[in-house]
Parts: C-alpha cells; structure tokens; sequence
C-alpha cells in the first residue's frame, strides 16, 4: 500500500510538472526567458576558462619579470622599474584610461 500511494504522489508530481510547463510555453516572454538563461550558462563557462587562462599568464610574466631582474643584475645595469604590487582579487580592465583631461562646460 505504501508503494501505491507513493507512485500516486509521484504521478501527481510529475502531472503538475507537465502542467506548468504546457502553461509556461503558452507565455509569449518564456521562450526569451529560457534563452536568456541557458546562455548566460554558457557565458559563465567561457568566462571561467578566460579567469583560469589569466593565472596562467600571470604566473608566466611573474616568471619573466624575475628572469629580466636576474639579466639586470648580472650586466650591472639599474633597475628600471620595481615589481608591480599583486592586485588584491580583482580582474583588471582592459582597456588603458585616458590621461587627457576634457576642458569643463
């Protein structure tokens, strides 16, 4: 008997499911909804392998910047700059701020 009533719950279950769903593709914006959703999965993904991409090339200019700093020392030569600081968690823009000032008004 329990077995009974527990696929009763479960056909239940599922009829509702198939309810909403015959009601949800009735609605006009769901199909943009359901589109917008399932792309912006895929945005995360590709922004995901984008971040991991980035840890590896920090890792690798980290390397270059020891390498260059090891070439000045051995010829003699100043240092030219001193390492950049590591940011603190945040991703950097991509694109350089202007230095121009606009005159007011």
């Amino acid at each position: 008997m329990a077995q009974r009533g527990q696929k009763d719950l479960l056909q239940k279950l599922a009829d509702r499911g198939e309810e909403a769903m015959s009601k949800l593709a009735d609605v006009p914006a769901a199909d943009r909804v359901v589109g917008a959703v399932s792309g912006m999965g895929k945005r995360l993904d590709e922004m995901q392998k984008r971040i991991r991409g980035l840890e590896s090339i920090e890792k690798r200019v980290a390397a270059l910047e020891r390498r260059v700093d090891k070439l000045a020392d051995a010829t003699g030569s100043k240092k030219r700059r001193a390492t950049p600081a590591k940011r603190a968690g945040t991703a950097g823009t991509t694109r350089a701020r202007s230095t121009t000032r606009k005159p007011p008004g």
